[in-house]
């Protein structure tokens, strides 16, 4: 498929790689990116993929929604362009390989919500000028009041799930941003990274991409099916999720290769 706004390569680890690319509107998300993401993740369902990394070109991760594109729309297209921009991110959130958001630079706002929709959320380090401000590294918020609207892809609903609910109102309703270290303390970010934080999580998602992946994929399957569910609901569902281990080809595998004390030599099936 032809992309005019992300950029798009797989690994010899089966590793993919998604790049935000419109560096000159620090990766803004307007209706064709947003378009394009939920097209190249549907394309990529049954790919077979061990791991998918997001991030963007540039200074920014994504620094909201393009804000040129959306100033005069009417409530029916506002309310349009909210529902593909859930469909989009929300296929990123359920895609069956583990995802990782490399955060740059901004996320703020629609990125912010981009970023979240990722299974981890690895940050780089800010660096600070004379007078105390970022000059680099990643800055997440949601600023959307600061434009008299709301969170439109998904941020009331997953900034809350990720910070708790008294952090997240307070995040949305001043609208200030967070630096790294901070997003990393109230567990919006997995942790922060001083290097190259793209190399970063190349190597978390080649660790992951050494394991079985359809253990992983039932390992992801299991947290977000059951995130809402009482506990007991839950453990049900992962009983039900660990006996199907048992009909794939991974976990023989698996267990002879540990039992032979040799590597695994996974598949995927």
């Amino acid at each position: 498929m032809a992309l005019t706004t992300l950029q798009f390569e797989t690994t010899d680890a089966g590793i993919g790689i998604i790049r935000l690319n419109r560096p000159e509107a620090l990766n803004a998300l307007n209706s064709t990116l947003v378009r394009e993401l939920g097209e190249l993740l549907e394309s990529q369902q049954s790919a077979g993929l061990r791991a998918l990394v997001l991030t963007g070109n540039g200074r920014a991760f994504a620094a909201g929604a393009d804000i040129s594109e959306m100033s005069d729309y009417t409530a029916l297209k506002a309310a349009h362009f909210a529902r593909i921009g859930q469909r989009a991110l929300g296929m990123l959130e359920h895609f069956p390989a583990p995802t990782i958001a490399a955060v740059n630079g901004f996320a703020l706002g629609g990125g912010c919500e981009l970023a979240m929709c990722c299974d981890l959320i690895l940050a780089a380090a800010n660096t600070l000028d004379d007078k105390g401000r970022p000059r680099g590294g990643a800055v997440f918020g949601q600023p959307e009041v600061k434009l008299g609207v709301i969170p439109g892809f998904g941020g009331t609903q997953r900034l809350v799930r990720r910070v708790g609910r008294q952090r997240g109102l307070e995040l949305m309703m001043t609208g200030r941003n967070v630096l790294a270290e901070e997003a990393a303390q109230l567990g919006l970010a997995l942790r922060v990274e001083d290097g190259d934080v793209l190399e970063a999580a190349l190597k978390l998602a080649g660790k992951i991409a050494r394991n079985g992946p359809a253990a992983v994929a039932l390992v992801k399957r299991a947290v977000h099916e059951t995130d809402r569910l009482d506990i007991d609901a839950g453990l049900a569902a992962e009983a039900s999720l660990f006996a199907l281990c048992f009909a794939t080809e991974d976990q023989s595998e698996g267990m002879s290769a540990f039992l032979e004390k040799r590597r695994a030599a996974f598949t995927g099936r």
